[in-house]
Order: structure tokens, then C-alpha cells, then sequence
């Protein structure tokens, strides 16, 4: 289907019928056009969730090169652990009454399959907050990055602690060393139970981790990724003796259960024979070994890189493109050790990601979605110390990302997310007749009745919302100023005047009607009718622009 105009297709709306456009020209040669609005919108929608106003105007003061940097350089702490803000049923066999309410249980290792369950939840309420509440920096789209690529399910390794330190390792790997993570995260305590590590020993050798680690995390399914089924094998040999412990909640090699023969691997790899190691050390040389060969192949950075340019710029990578900009990132991967920073910044500072065909073209994932709007909407959510609470109201927003097919912490497989893989829909799999609507009832349920739990709400104020502006008492600069904060892909004056009759002037002609309005509203607050008036239309402005297709595009 046509780039962007599926959603026209789904939802019947006239705004976007776009044909298929050439796919964005340039390179990696440094961007040197405007630094506007646009461009630092569009730059903080791809590496944050969501581009608040307060963040724009940030880093518009600043210059291309200065705003990359300080995005691909956090200097906020790592977030604080999740907490216990759950009460376990009496049923419970080993309940952890040990841990009070309110402190992080991450370093309790607590057995119980309940409490388990509990602290799964609890860690994707936790890690719902952490995104909305996330520092100026890429780090938390980096994370989710991660998760997609090394994908795992909560549900599946089922121990909450090593849910919990996988997730960790990687956010805090997040804008490291490739390689370096991919050597932790494949004797990870969570990697090891998802893809059966634990479980492959000399005796009964598991090759899922080893295929993996080729055809998913490294390698990829490339026309030139020409590992064989004789390499996974291979690897799964030099896999072998990696266990865990559900005490300490670490992982570690039992040379008694390794495979010590010479591992040989096909000509893809140089015919690299992996000796085969005796000693208690053995699985750290054999993996390091292994790992030092297949990441002197041409295909790991390549497919990385184009990995990376699916989750930041576009789907869509031809021949051009290919040359243009996955090799000459790859090469700087390479160069660099396989450090992350210096292939993004390339990137995020490249005339090809500021194209004007880049911006609005991809589909915001329901992640983005939901805690994009949050953020963009200032959502107040309650102090830090009423964590129950907020936990609770994360709760409710991890649950319409799951309805809307993106279970944080539990992607359908280990390939992750289709939108970043299954050819040739990609992103357009967001959007079907299930999801969409979906999508239009929590806007609509957001900006109307908002969502109350325990007396208190979480809803966006239209009024603040319009404030945050600098005209809002004309109508005009008002609605161009919502379109360009909201939409990344304008609407026609005839659309944004018919919007302002029929919205901000109640079926009226004359201007003055919200001007009007407004003034008397920001003058003599306590008139209530002029105040319902006033809210109400800020309201229908704001989910009629919510509602339309073009607000689904990032």
C-alpha cells in the first residue's frame, strides 16, 4: 500500500491521499538548512516520546551539533527501581512481607510464581513511568531499541528479577558498546531462560540462542549473511555449560556441562576453528572467540545499521540508500569498535534524516502513541511520593499499549516487533481495523473524561494546553499554532478554516467570537457559562485534530 495513504484507507478521512513519493535523497553529509520548529520537532519526536514545547524551545537555543550531542549524552541518574506497590493475596504461598510498601523489591529473591507475577506487573507500570518521566536524552528510545532487537517476554522467563536486570543492563548498555552488550547479554540470566542457554549442555545441546544470536542479533537474514545450519551448531557447542541461580540471581559456566571439543565453523566465517577450552574459564574464551568472528564479518554492522535507520528514519531501504547511508554507517560502526554514539550522531546530524520526505513518515507506535501524548500534553500526574497511585495510573496506560498490540516487556517473539521487520507493511502494521479505533477512544477518553483512580485524574487540560501558546486568543494563530505542534504533516488552509468556523467560532463567521470568548474567559474566570464554552470548544479542537490520520504519523 501507498506510503502514508493506508491510513486514508482505514479511516475514510480526506486529508491524507498521498501518492507514493521518491524515497528521501542526500547522505550523511552534515545538515545545514534551517534549525526551526520543524526541524527540532521532528529530530525529538524520532529519539524521544513525544516533543514537548518546553524541550522544542530548549533546543532551538541550541545548534544542530549541540542538541545531538547533549541527546546522545545523558547526564540525569539512572532511574530508581521499581517499587512494591502491590498487596499480595492471602492465597499467596510465600508472600514477601519482608519487603514494606514503597521500597524496591528488585534485590529480594523471592521464589513464589505469585509474587513473580505481581512484580512483572509491577515492572511494566514502573518502566511506563520511567518513559514519560524521561530525561532530555535518547537513552529511553534507545532502550526500547534494545528490547525489540534483544528481544525477550517477562512472561516466559517469568523470574521478575532477571526481568528486571535484563532491562537494566540494557538501558544502561542503551549508548555503549554493541559488542560488549552483546557479549552480557548472552550470558544474561533472562536471555539465558528465554532462549534456553540454561539448559544447553554438552549432553543436550539447545541451538535457539546460537541461531539467534546469528539470525536476529547479529548477522541478520541479508542476501550476504551466508552463515550456515552447521554454524548454529557450532555455536550452540560453544554455548554449552551456562547456568543460573535463582539464589543469587546470576549466571555462571559449569565447565562439567560444556562441550570441550574444537568447534568449526563454515567458510562464511573463514573456516575459524573455536578451540575447544578445558578449564573454568572456558566459556568466557569460547564465547569471546566466537564473538570476535562474527563480528569481523561485513554483515554485523551493516545490519545493525539498518536496524537502527528503521527505528529512527524510515522502513524503506533501496539501493540507494543502501549505498548512500547503511554502508558508510556501517564503516564508522566498524571504525569505531562497534560503538553506538558515533553511527547515531552521524545520523541524527546528516542532511538525509532532515529531508523533507523523513518527516511524518513513519507511524507512531503505540508506545510513542501513549506516552508521546502524555508528555506533549504536560499530563499531571501525582507527586512521587503517592506512588500507588501513579503506579496505578501507569498501569491503565500500559494496558491500552497492550490492546493496541505493543505489550512493553513482551513483544509476540524474539524477532520483536513486525513494524520493524515484516516486509513490506513495516509501521503500516500498527494500523488495522482492531487497533485504530483503539487508538481514537484513547485520545478521545483522554482529552474528554480523562481517567480517575482514587479521586484523583489524569487528563489533558485544554485550557493550559492553548495557554502554552502565544496567540491563543486568535483563532487563527491558535489552530496553526495546534497543527504544528500536533501534526507533522500539514492540513490545507480551507481544512483550518472550516476546523475554526465550525469548532472556535460555534458555526459563526467573525473571528470575534473566540476572541471574545477568550478574553472574557482569561479576564472573569468565575463567568461559568463563557468558562464551559470555552473548555468545551478547546476540547472538540483538540480531539478533532487527535482524531485524524495525520496525527498517527511521526
Amino acid at each position: 500500500m501507498d506510503r502514508r495513504s493506508f491510513i486514508s484507507k482505514a479511516t475514510g478521512t480526506k486529508h491524507i491521499a498521498i501518492e507514493e513519493p521518491p524515497l528521501p535523497a542526500g547522505g550523511l553529509t552534515p545538515y545545514t538548512g534551517p534549525w526551526t520548529d520543524n526541524e527540532v520537532t521532528h529530530l525529538l519526536k524520532r529519539t524521544m516520546f513525544g516533543a514537548r514545547k518546553v524541550d522544542i524551545d530548549y533546543f532551538k537555543t541550541k545548534t544542530i551539533t549541540q542538541a545531538v550531542n547533549e541527546l546522545l549524552n545523558p547526564t540525569a541518574a539512572m532511574p530508581a527501581p521499581p517499587l512494591k506497590e502491590y498487596t499480595p493475596a492471602t492465597t499467596v504461598v510465600t508472600p514477601d512481607t519482608n519487603i514494606a510498601l514503597g521500597t524496591t523489591w528488585v534485590l529480594d529473591s523471592n521464589n513464589d510464581g505469585s509474587i513473580y507475577s505481581y512484580r512483572r506487573a509491577s515492572f511494566k507500570k514502573w518502566w511506563m513511568g520511567v518513559m514519560i518521566n524521561q530525561d532530555r536524552s535518547i537513552r529511553e528510545k534507545m532502550t526500547l531499541f534494545w528490547h525489540n532487537h534483544f528481544a525477550t517476554e517477562t512472561a516466559d522467563i517469568n523470574n521478575s528479577q532477571y526481568v528486571y536486570n535484563h532491562h537494566n543492563l540494557l538501558r544502561s548498555s542503551a549508548l555503549g558498546n554493541f559488542k560488549i552488550l552483546t557479549k552480557a547479554i548472552t550470558t544474561d540470566p533472562g536471555m539465558l531462560v528465554y532462549l534456553n542457554g540454561a539448559s544447553n549442555t554438552a549432553t543436550a545441546p539447545d541451538e535457539n540462542y546460537g541461531r539467534e544470536l546469528q539470525e536476529l542479533f547479529c548477522c541478520g537474514k541479508g542476501k550476504d549473511s551466508l552463515y550456515t545450519e552447521a554454524d548454529v551448531k557450532a555455536a550452540a557447542q560453544v554455548l554449552t555449560g551456562w547456568k543460573n541461580s535463582n539464589i543469587t540471581n546470576t549466571s555462571s559456566f559449569d565447565i562439567t556441562r560444556h562441550n570441550k571439543i574444537n568447534k568449526q565453523f563454515s567458510a562464511f566465517y573463514n573456516n575459524t576453528i573455536i578451540t575447544g577450552q578445558t578449564t573454568a574459564t572456558a566459556g568466557d574464551i569460547e564465547i569471546d572467540a566466537m564473538l570476535n568472528m562474527i563480528f569481523a564479518t561485513q554483515e554485523v554492522a551493516k545490519y545493525i545499521c539498518r536496524r537502527i535507520y528503521r527505528w529512527f528514519v524510515y522502513y524503506d531501504i533501496d539501493d540507494t540508500i543502501e549505498a548512500n547511508i547503511i554502508k558508510p554507517l556501517a564503516d564508522i560502526f566498524r571504525l569505531n569498535n562497534y560503538e553506538i554514539k558515533p553511527v547515531l550522531s552521524a545520523l541524527l546530524k546528516s542532511e538525509h534524516f532532515y529531508d523533507s520526505l523523513i518527516k511524518g513518515a513513519q507511524i507512531k507506535s503505540p508506545v510513542d502513541l501513549v506516552v508521546g501524548l502524555c508528555r506533549e500534553f504536560e499530563i499531571a500526574f501525582q507527586p512521587a511520593s503517592d506512588y500507588a497511585t501513579n503506579y496505578g495510573m501507569y498501569n491503565y496506560l500500559v494496558s491500552w499499549v497492550s490492546n493496541m498490540q505493543q505489550n512493553m516487556g513482551d513483544p509476540p517473539d524474539v524477532s520483536g516487533w513486525k513494524a520493524y521487520y515484516q516486509a513490506p507493511q513495516f509501521y503500516e502494521i500498527w494500523i488495522n481495523s482492531d487497533t485504530l479505533p483503539k487508538r481514537n477512544q484513547f485520545t478521545d477518553t483522554m482529552i474528554v473524561s480523562g481517567y480517575t483512580l482514587s479521586a484523583k485524574k489524569i487528563q489533558i487540560d485544554g485550557v493550559a494546553f492553548a495557554q502554552s501558546f502565544a496567540s491563543p486568543g486568535d483563532p487563527n494563530k491558535l489552530i496553526d499554532d495546534v497543527v504544528k505542534f500536533l501534526l507533522r504533516v500539514d492540513i490545507s488552509a480551507a481544512s483550518k478554516k472550516q476546523i475554526k468556523t465550525d469548532i472556535l467560532l460555534g458555526g459563526q463567521s467573525t473571528d470575534s467570537y473566540w476572541t471574545d470568548a477568550w478574553n472574557l474567559f482569561i479576564t472573569t474566570p468565575t463567568n461559568t457559562s463563557n468558562a464551559t464554552i470555552v473548555k468545551n470548544r478547546l476540547r472538540d479542537l483538540i480531539k478533532y485534530f487527535m482524531d485524524l490520520s495525520e496525527y498517527q504519523l511521526a
